[in-house]
């Protein structure tokens, strides 16, 4: 396919244009046939591509005003979508003048405004939020959903499974990602009705891209024994925010042990290679780029804290995406559902 043209919330994120443009620009340092739309404030924006030649030839700046806040609720967001940065990144993808779009602004509006402008792909009731966790495994490990749905039933739960082993088979390049469901126990018999429900069916699919291995309790999530892990949005929200708390907690407690005496500081000299590993494996920039999936176009959410090298890999989880067709992955395996995907939950 012709090279990505990526569309950029520039006014999202804590910090704003600067960490956006800086980040598109160190993306595009490492992948050079990469073209970018920037939406935002143009004075600020022409101010901050001053520092990076490389993308300024590389884009276009269309002018907005408007801006979504983080306190925004989705409905005001909706009402701003033809008026705002977020809003007109989004319709960018909707209407073919970008294949992706990336964001750092609240998470609730752009995912109302990706599901209004983009739609589900036929045969998804919801979308689901994704993204990468460290793990101690050989590579990361695809977990959703984060957030963007709080209830879910049994079909939705297989809906996300698809999803997720086939984003798996392209960031993780996997042949048959092995999928679990979240749950509190691995028996058979643990967790709510849904939750057995969607593990039947899973056990009964045939032709799926990937292989079920049942359930997954919290404290396995980055042990590596899964490639993708799947729970509704209110568990998953909690089970990351727990998962990135946990790691601030480690990372900071070495600090104050390390500089809590003199031994303790040549302690640290000898341990520097060792920690340095740590903190790259924990960062979440390593990691940031999480992706609504099963719409019709790619939107990727970047977090709001997120440095330069963090927006950068968001950039490079878009461009990917749309390089190795996710959307029509994801169309194709939940094709082979048929009627299993619908009808097999009323039996349930």
């Amino acid at each position: 396919m012709k090279s990505p043209r990526i569309a950029i919330d520039a006014m999202g994120g804590d910090e704003g244009v600067r960490v956006m443009i800086a980040g598109a620009a160190l993306a595009r340092r490492r992948h050079e046939g990469l073209s970018f739309t920037l939406f935002g404030d143009e004075g600020q924006i022409r101010a901050a591509l001053a520092n990076h030649p490389n993308l300024t030839a590389a884009s276009e700046i269309v002018h907005t005003d408007g801006v979504i806040s983080s306190s925004d609720k989705p409905s005001q967001a909706i009402r701003k979508t033809k008026s705002s940065s977020m809003g007109l990144a989004v319709q960018a993808v909707k209407e073919g003048r970008c294949g992706a779009a990336v964001s750092a602004g609240n998470t609730g509006a752009l995912m109302a405004m990706a599901k209004l402008s983009l739609r589900t792909l036929p045969g998804i009731d919801r979308p689901a939020l994704a993204a990468l966790l460290p793990s101690l495994g050989d590579h990361d490990t695809v977990m959703l959903d984060l957030g963007a749905n709080t209830e879910c039933d049994a079909r939705n739960l297989v809906q996300f499974a698809v999803m997720g082993a086939a984003y798996a088979r392209i960031v993780l390049d996997l042949e048959r990602p092995r999928v679990r469901l979240l749950n509190i126990g691995t028996e058979d018999l643990k967790g709510t009705d849904e939750i057995r429900a969607a593990s039947a069916m899973l056990k009964s699919a045939k032709g799926l891209p990937l292989r079920f291995d049942g359930f997954i309790e919290g404290d396995k999530l980055a042990s590596g024994e899964t490639d993708v892990i799947v729970a509704e949005g209110f568990a998953g929200n909690i089970a990351l925010k727990t998962a990135e708390g946990t790691a601030r907690f480690v990372t900071d407690v070495l600090r104050r042990a390390f500089t809590s005496s003199l031994r303790s500081k040549a302690g640290f000299l000898l341990s520097r290679p060792a920690l340095h590993l740590l903190k790259v494996h924990l960062d979440p920039n390593n990691h940031n780029g999480a992706v609504f999936l099963g719409l019709n176009g790619i939107v990727v959410k970047s977090h709001g804290g997120a440095d330069e090298k963090g927006v950068a890999n968001a950039v490079h989880v878009a461009a990917r995406l749309l390089e190795d067709d996710l959307t029509d992955r994801i169309a194709e395996d939940i094709g082979h559902m048929g009627h299993f995907g619908s009808d097999s939950v009323a039996a349930q």
